[in-house]
């Protein structure tokens, strides 16, 4: 099978249902609007790969109880992630250095609001985060904000190592990859966002219960493995490694092909092992159980969402065109 045909079965493998609500192409016009207004250098072909890129479709996957209003929050976000992750991995990358002062310009932002200026993080991705951030830090509480960067530290950090490593040549052991990809995926970062659309923050001991937090490595883990799979063709040039099926085949002395099937039963069984672990999930009480079950759909959306958005964006080769609206 090619790695388009695993894909494409990984998807019709996959228990969890799709969603998208039906404002998200809305605010993907929207956003499409904004970004030039910030101060993006933005040509016609740029717009239009950003266009593709479907970003507010994909935050609408993985957040389909979303008004219209928070989508527009999300989207900005996602957009934000995505420049930056395109900052440090393109053909003109930052240095690890910058990563760094990027990271910690981001930090003090998340932090402190709009007050502090900070090198490494200017101009219109500064701006682009401030409008973002500027929802959550007034509705939500100090706890939770402390989480979501806590959350964003640890990617950039990750980030930041991914980029150590390629310039010093070191390719990681598929262990160590695994470990490092749920880093640099952003998943856990997009946990949090979960309470911030249903306005239930879960306490820190729920948040961080054992259980919780293995089905939240898991599914990190499904959509991280799959989005290695849809972008192995640009991986083997420009990842150093840094990919699931580069790391199995190097480990293992195998054929990519072989490394692909590998990875691909690899993703079965930890979405058989999601499926066993979130039927484990103990009731928190009633007063807790709704934002538990929120946290746990989060989740999963994330994995059925990135799985879904990788057909229809054009980050991807296995992209096509998807209908105008729903699932």
């Amino acid at each position: 099978m090619t790695t388009g045909e695993i894909l494409r079965a990984l998807r019709a493998d996959c228990p969890i249902p799709a969603r998208l609500p039906p404002h998200a192409d809305r605010v993907q016009g929207w956003l499409l609007g904004l970004l030039p207004e910030l101060g993006l250098a933005l040509d016609d072909a740029a717009l239009h790969r950003l266009s593709r890129g479907a970003f507010a479709r994909y935050a609408g996957r993985l957040y389909p109880e979303a008004t219209e209003a928070d989508l527009r929050v999300l989207a900005a976000l996602f957009t934000w992630f995505f420049l930056v992750d395109d900052a440090c991995d393109g053909p003109n990358r930052l240095t690890p250095e910058q990563i760094r002062a990027l990271r910690n310009g981001t930090l003090a932002l998340l932090h402190d609001g709009t007050r502090l200026r900070q090198a490494g993080l200017t101009g219109p991705l500064r701006r682009l985060l401030v409008l973002a951030w500027r929802e959550p830090r007034r509705r939500m509480p100090a706890r939770w904000r402390q989480r979501f960067a806590d959350a964003v530290a640890r990617h950039l950090d990750g980030t930041w190592q991914e980029a150590v490593n390629k310039e010093a040549g070191r390719r990681p052991s598929v262990d160590q990859y695994v470990e490092l990809r749920r880093s640099t995926s952003a998943a856990e970062v997009s946990y949090p966002l979960v309470e911030f659309v249903s306005g239930r923050p879960l306490p820190d001991p729920v948040y961080h219960h054992p259980l919780l937090r293995q089905i939240a490595r898991t599914g990190n883990d499904l959509l991280s493995w799959y989005n290695d799979l849809a972008s192995l063709e640009r991986d083997r040039t420009t990842a150093g490694g840094h990919n699931i099926v580069l790391a199995l085949q190097a480990e293992l002395a195998v054929p990519e092909a072989e490394a692909v099937e590998r990875a691909a039963e690899q993703w079965r069984a930890a979405m058989r092992r999601f499926v066993a672990l979130r039927a484990e999930v103990p009731s928190f009480g009633p007063t807790l159980d709704k934002a538990v079950t929120d946290h746990l759909d989060g989740v999963a959306y994330a994995v059925r969402g990135t799985i879904d958005w990788t057909f229809e964006s054009a980050r991807y080769p296995v992209s096509s065109t998807p209908p105008a609206s729903g699932p």
